[in-house]
């Protein structure tokens, strides 16, 4: 691979075009900065050329070809939070044309809905024979009531387009969901899609997020949910409070999180066949890089009930792992350029 370019980012405050580098390079989509960090100095220590493309709002020239590059999507189901409602869209407009011209993706088009949608990941993995947790989905606000009076105690809600907890709620009588739901903190989620899940409490007050990157497992974390209730993003950027400074007191957490500890820790074995399982889940749909998170419960069973195709990583985890998240991905994206440019 040829000396890598300098590293370029379009900004989020202007509206911008997209960016063409005189090169082939990675081509990062994303919408938030304060994530890119650990990545941008990863792919520097892999030498792999990359420009950040920060999908907010912008202008895209569908008369003009994509620049040779492979194209990287790392939009978040929470970005409407961050004031970015756009990027969702943004981001299936600009895959939409790069795949249209042949370019290379990883977590391209179909991965975007994937991201936004728990009720396309449950019926995923429920396609694949893994164990989920017990879902309704609500369209409209009309029959959460109905839906809720039916459904067994305690249940938990939570958005369909989710990320940072959004929406989740333990209810253990459907009194107290009723009175919610008629409360001004009921949250309506962004999509009108609510799900009620069953609840199920972990084994050992811990869930387990497994991180893949091109078919191999580079490690497992444990999230302690005890402090960490049902916000369990392991980003530094979602641990702190910017208007306090103090750690974010997380929905569903039965004790606040204690200045200087973190709620994450590298996990080892004790759950390899499931992550042969995920491994092969992902090939098989297509899936380059994910964070996929999965509850033991006191009965045994192993309950995948979420999968991130932006996955962030924690600092305190890569510290003390043999493998590095950010690092995986940047050699990974790598080969992928050297594959699809050899001549780079």
């Amino acid at each position: 691979m040829s000396t890598p370019v300098s590293s370029q980012s379009i900004s989020s405050q202007s509206i911008s075009w997209q960016p063409v580098a005189a090169t082939p390079v990675v081509y990062a989509l994303h919408e938030n900065p304060e994530w890119w960090p650990p990545f941008q100095a990863a792919f520097e220590a892999a030498g792999v050329p990359v420009v950040e493309w920060r999908l907010v709002e912008g202008v895209l020239d569908l008369d003009a070809l994509p620049p040779e590059g492979i194209f990287w999507s790392r939009i978040s189901a929470s970005s409407h939070t961050r004031d970015h409602a756009l990027s969702k869209d943004y981001a299936r407009s600009v895959l939409n044309w790069v795949e249209a011209a042949g370019r290379r993706t990883v977590n391209g088009r179909r991965a975007i809905e994937l991201e936004v949608s728990k009720v396309d990941q449950l019926t995923l993995l429920r396609k694949a024979g893994i164990d989920t947790p017990r879902t309704l989905a609500v369209i409209g606000k009309q029959g959460l009531r109905d839906a809720a009076r039916e459904f067994p105690t305690p249940f938990i809600t939570k958005h369909n387009q989710g990320g940072k907890g959004l929406g989740v709620r333990r209810f253990d009588h459907f009194a107290d969901f009723e009175a919610y739901l008629d409360s001004p903190e009921f949250e309506e989620p962004l999509d009108g899609i609510t799900l009620l899940q069953e609840y199920l409490r972990p084994a050992g007050g811990f869930i387990t997020r497994v991180e893949i990157v091109g078919g191999e497992h580079i490690y497992s974390i444990a999230a302690d949910t005890i402090h960490g209730g049902f916000q369990l993003c392991p980003a530094d950027a979602c641990a702190i409070d910017p208007d306090t400074g103090r750690p974010v007191v997380p929905p569903g957490a039965e004790l606040a999180p204690e200045p200087g500890t973190s709620i994450f820790s590298l996990r080892q074995g004790g759950h390899d066949d499931l992550v042969e399982r995920l491994v092969a889940f992902t090939k098989d749909i297509g899936l380059e890089i994910a964070g996929i998170e999965f509850i033991e419960t006191e009965d045994g069973r192993q309950v995948v009930y979420d999968i991130n195709t932006n996955t962030n990583y924690n600092a305190d985890v890569e510290r003390v792992a043999t493998g590095s998240g950010p690092g995986a991905i940047a050699a990974y994206l790598g080969r992928v350029l050297l594959e699809t440019y050899p001549d780079v």
